[in-house]
């Protein structure tokens, strides 16, 4: 599930950075404002109105519904469009004399310069997908589908367990750390350095 919302986000993200980068089209200010927007909204806000369009699209409690809405994230739409940004115009001029298409440009010459952007965008997708929890909540219901995060909350507020318990309580909320905090360190440096990936003129 998580890897899914991972990998799903990177990409739309990436087109939609680009596209907003680079593709001159009527709105595309006001579209980046409305993104702006969208950033400042407190999740929670956003339950009802999410629960009701999964609702009339008919992908309550399945694998679909819990993922296809989180497959695009505004902060990471954000995060790779200001990174091609920084990206000179001079080296997609350059592909495009070599007769290479706008995808080709995107994905094998712009791309891989962003890389300390999709490491950004990976790591935080992950974190987030991996710590989701009102989501899946208003997504499904059904106990097959039930994610980590929900089993982890149930634990903690008694509903799978008698008593207090707190060595299982404390011992599944450092499980749900391990993961990300694997994944932190192993790209840290990665992090810390995003501006070696930008290309000067």
């Amino acid at each position: 599930m998580t890897i899914a919302v991972t990998a799903g986000r990177v990409f739309f993200d990436s087109l939609a950075g680009y596209a907003l980068s680079r593709i001159e089209f009527r709105g595309r200010n006001v579209i980046f404002a409305l993104l702006m927007a969208v950033m400042s909204v407190p999740a929670v806000v956003l339950l009802i109105p999410k629960f009701l369009i999964i609702k009339t699209l008919g992908i309550y409690d399945s694998y679909a519904g819990m993922i296809f809405p989180l497959l695009v994230d505004a902060s990471g739409v954000f995060i790779m469009r200001n990174f091609f940004e920084s990206i000179p115009r001079s080296v997609e001029e350059q592909a495009m004399i070599d007769r290479a298409g706008m995808f080709r440009i995107f994905w094998s010459v712009v791309l891989p310069m962003a890389r300390p952007a999709l490491v950004t965008i990976s790591i935080l997708s992950f974190q987030g997908s991996w710590n989701e929890l009102s989501h899946f909540i208003v997504s499904t219901q059904s106990s097959e589908l039930t994610t980590l995060t929900k089993g982890v909350a149930s634990l903690a507020s008694g509903q799978l367990s008698a008593g207090n318990q707190y060595p299982v309580k404390l011992a599944a909320a450092v499980i749900m750390t391990i993961p990300v905090a694997i994944l932190f360190f192993i790209f840290q440096k990665k992090i810390m350095n995003t501006s070696e990936g930008s290309v000067k003129e």
